[in-house]
């Protein structure tokens, strides 16, 4: 077991594979936020692509091997919960919000941040929960390591729709 979890966290920069999968992920996922909202760019297309294959690809397997490493002393519940609770602190309205402030700046929205950007994010957030929890709970304690980003990307795919519904129903 020790093996299995130094192997599943060792450090690695970007693989090729999660970044092919967070382009089109995320890609569709904002695609198809776009095209229920009404508001397709191609250049946000474009800008969440990369931030998909270059940014989250990088930054989410990151987190999660830390996620890892801080609970491997744990196990059972205990294990499960904090594997849980620190995904959903990872993915706050901090986080929601500068996937929105993103959003802003590919679709040129001024002003990029402001007061009510925070507010929809946290509104985002916490209407999200109960699905999330459920989500992060899945992604952190029955997917493999190697296949937690593509899950996750997945569930954000689902997630963009709602964060580009909730700016409208939210803002």
């Amino acid at each position: 077991m020790a093996g299995e979890v130094a192997a599943a966290v060792k450090p690695r920069f970007l693989a090729p594979a999660d970044i092919l999968r967070g382009v089109l992920i995320y890609a569709a996922g904002d695609g198809a936020a776009m095209l229920i909202s009404g508001r397709f760019c191609w250049l946000r297309l474009a800008g969440m692509a990369l931030a998909g294959g270059l940014w989250y690809a990088w930054e989410i397997p990151l987190v999660y091997r830390w996620i890892e490493r801080r609970t491997e002393s744990l196990s059972g519940r205990a294990r499960s919960l904090a594997r849980t609770g620190w995904a959903m602190a990872y993915f706050n309205p901090l986080w929601i919000a500068r996937h929105l402030l993103w959003i802003r700046l590919l679709e040129g929205v001024r002003p990029l941040a402001d007061a009510g950007l925070l507010a929809i994010a946290t509104k985002s957030f916490v209407t999200s929960i109960p699905m999330a929890v459920a989500a992060n709970h899945i992604i952190q304690n029955h997917i493999p390591m190697r296949w937690r980003f593509p899950a996750s990307a997945l569930f954000s795919a689902l997630m963009a729709v709602y964060y580009a519904l909730s700016a409208i129903w939210f803002g």
